[in-house]
C-alpha cells in the first residue's frame, strides 16, 4: 500500500508539473520505500516522553537523579504554592463560554512572535464536541478567571501538544501546564507517548528523550536534487550527534551513572 501512494503522488506531481513534493513526519517502515522512489530524507530531532508502566507521576520520577527529582519536585510546589487551580477539560467539556476564556491565550502566542494563530475563535466550540477526548486543555484559574492554557490532542496511544498561552508570567507554569499535566494524564490514561511539539532543549531534564524524525522530499530538478541531497547527508550527521549529545543530559539514573563513567 505504501509503495502504491507513493507511486501515485509522485504521478500526480509530475502531472500538474509541481517542482516539489514533500512527506513530513515520516515514519522508519517508510524511509526505505521513499528512498528507492527518489526521494531525499531529512532527519530532525523532537523530544518526547515514553511511558514505562507507571503507576503514576512520582514513580516516574523515581528513576530519576536524586538532583533532577528534586528540580521537578521544586517547579511543582511552586505552581501549587502560587493559589492557582489547576483543571483538565476534553473538548466535550467546554462551553461556548469557556472557549471565549481559551482562545486569548491559544492568540497570544502566535501574536507575539508576529504569526497569525491557525483555527478562528469559531473553530475550537465547532469541532470540539465531536473531537471529544481527542481535545485536551489543560487550565490555570486564578480564582475564577482562567489565566493560562495549553491544548493538546490524543490518538489511542500518543498525546500530542501542544498550544499554549497565558495572560502573566507564573514561576514555573509554563513547565506544569505543558509537560507534568501532560505526562501525568498519560499515566492515568494508559497513553505510551507524549509527543509535545518541537524544540525545546529544557524537556531533556524534565523526562523527555530526544527522537529522531523524518522527512522526505521529491525535487523535480536534478542538479537541485543533487545539491540538496549533499546537504541532508551532512545535516544528518550533525543532528545524530546533536541527539547523542542531548541523551547524555537525560535525569534518569542510569544516564547520570553513564556520564560518571566519563569523568576523571
Amino acid at each position: 500500500m505504501v509503495r502504491q501512494l507513493i507511486d501515485a503522488a509522485l504521478e500526480a506531481v509530475r502531472k500538474f508539473g509541481c517542482s516539489s513534493w514533500q512527506c513530513l513526519f515520516v515514519e522508519e517502515s517508510q524511509i526505505a520505500f521513499l528512498r528507492q522512489s527518489g526521494l531525499v530524507l531529512r532527519r530532525g530531532c523532537q523530544f518526547h516522553w515514553k511511558n514505562r508502566g507507571y503507576c503514576d507521576f512520582e514513580e516516574f520520577l523515581a528513576g530519576f537523579s536524586s538532583e533532577k527529582r528534586k528540580k521537578v519536585h521544586r517547579e511543582r510546589r511552586r505552581v501549587a504554592e502560587s493559589g492557582l487551580t489547576l483543571e483538565v477539560r476534553h473538548g466535550d467539556e467546554i462551553d461556548a463560554a469557556l472557549w471565549r476564556e481559551i482562545y486569548p491565550h491559544y492568540r497570544s502566542t502566535f501574536m507575539r512572535y508576529g504569526n497569525h494563530p491557525a483555527f478562528s475563535p469559531e473553530f475550537f466550540p465547532d469541532v470540539a464536541g465531536g473531537l471529544g477526548t481527542r481535545l485536551v486543555v489543560f487550565l490555570a484559574r486564578a480564582g475564577e478567571r482562567v489565566i493560562a492554557a495549553a491544548l493538546c490532542y490524543r490518538s489511542g496511544t500518543t498525546l500530542y501538544g501542544r498550544h499554549w498561552g497565558a495572560e502573566a508570567e507564573y514561576h514555573s507554569l509554563h513547565f506544569e501546564l505543558c509537560f507534568y499535566q501532560g505526562i501525568d494524564y498519560c499515566i492515568r490514561h494508559g497513553l505510551a507517548r507524549f509527543e509535545p511539539g518541537a524544540q525545546g532543549e529544557h524537556k531533556v531534564s524534565r523526562g523527555f528523550s530526544p527522537e529522531p524524525t523524518w522527512s522526505a522530499y521529491w525535487i523535480a530538478d536534478p542538479g537541485m536534487r543533487r545539491m540538496i541531497g549533499e546537504y541532508l547527508e551532512r545535516e544528518q550527521r550533525a543532528v545524530a550527534s546533536y541527539q547523542d549529545e542531548m541523551a547524555e543530559h537525560q535525569p534518569y539514573k542510569q544516564a547520570a551513572k553513564s556520564l560518571e563513567s566519563f569523568g576523571p
